[in-house]
């Protein structure tokens, strides 16, 4: 293990990745807590959550911050569909909303069963079109991140079909599903398992499922367990290395499941993103501080 420049090398591979003379960056700072990243390529910015502020945030290089959207309705997770619009993942409102390409929003669930949705956390859309997403019950267990409301059923990882309008549980068997992202030919699935917000030994895992040709789901074992902290927010490189944030900083993990190495981030890490032209740019929602950090790995996924 070697430790240089803001990073800790626990795998020679690690060295590949990361650049001597790209440090990570402090872009803007004093915001309450940063959720929900996602980069916006053809308008060159990158959305993000200050989440119980209620308002989306937008970052443009060499013009800085400002607000997107406020109400957000307390959005957290986000994400993009394959026709570049933006789901998210609405606490307050306990659903699932789309902003169109004209700008008008369009809530696409709320319900499973007959009965409301938790507050849904996370989101990712698999290339078929189909929308996945967490429901923990962290959202309304907090006045601070949507309003304290009471839960109508188990959490669950869900698989909604907007042509149809048919939602599945794709997996009941969590306590606190959290962030997730598919590897890059779509065939493996992780989400952090992050627990019960009322327990005193909150879960720091990343499970991992087989995806199969009808989008089922199979398996679900422990593929990771991040510490410190705990895994909130994942993404993706092309060669299938998975980027957690942890409470030290970012975690790169392989395909194995080994920690490869760390990039150190003053701040914990709440979610990340890659970004930039070449999207080999990760940038980092650090609690209260967004920050950037140009990597030798492009990141994978749309767009």
């Amino acid at each position: 293990m070697s430790h240089a420049d803001g990073f800790v090398v626990l795998d020679p591979k690690f060295d590949q990745y990361v650049l001597s003379n790209a440090p990570l960056e402090e872009l803007v700072g004093g915001f309450r807590w940063l959720e929900g990243l996602v980069w916006m390529g053809d308008a060159d910015c990158l959305l993000f959550q200050d989440l119980p502020r209620n308002r989306t945030m937008r970052y443009i290089e060499n013009a800085g911050v400002s607000v997107y959207r406020e109400p957000s309705h307390y959005a957290n997770g986000q994400c993009r569909d394959r026709q570049g619009r933006l789901i998210s993942c609405s606490h307050r409102n306990r659903c699932l909303y789309r902003t169109e390409l004209d700008g008008k929003v369009t809530m696409l669930v709320d319900q499973h069963a007959g009965k409301r949705l938790n507050a849904p956390n996370d989101v990712t859309v698999k290339s078929d079109g189909t929308i996945w997403f967490t429901d923990p019950l962290y959202g309304i267990q907090r006045d601070y991140e949507g309003g304290i409301q009471p839960s109508e059923q188990p959490p669950a990882l869900y698989r909604f079909d907007p042509e149809s309008g048919e939602i599945t549980v794709a997996a009941g068997d969590f306590d606190g599903p959290n962030g997730l992202v598919f590897s890059p030919d779509e065939r493996r699935l992780y989400v952090c398992e992050t627990g019960d917000a009322t327990s005193q030994d909150p879960k720091q895992y990343i499970r991992v499922f087989d995806v199969d040709t009808k989008g089922e789901l199979q398996g679900g074992d422990i593929f990771h367990k991040v510490e410190p902290g705990f895994a909130d927010g994942l993404c993706m490189d092309e060669e299938g290395n998975l980027w957690s944030s942890a409470a030290d900083g970012v975690h790169c993990i392989d395909s194995a499941g080994r920690l490869l190495g760390k990039i150190l981030v003053p701040d914990r890490v709440s979610n990340l993103t890659f970004g930039g032209y070449w999207r080999n740019r990760l940038f980092i929602g650090g609690s209260h501080t967004l920050y950037a950090i140009f990597l030798n790995r492009r990141g994978a996924g749309w767009p």
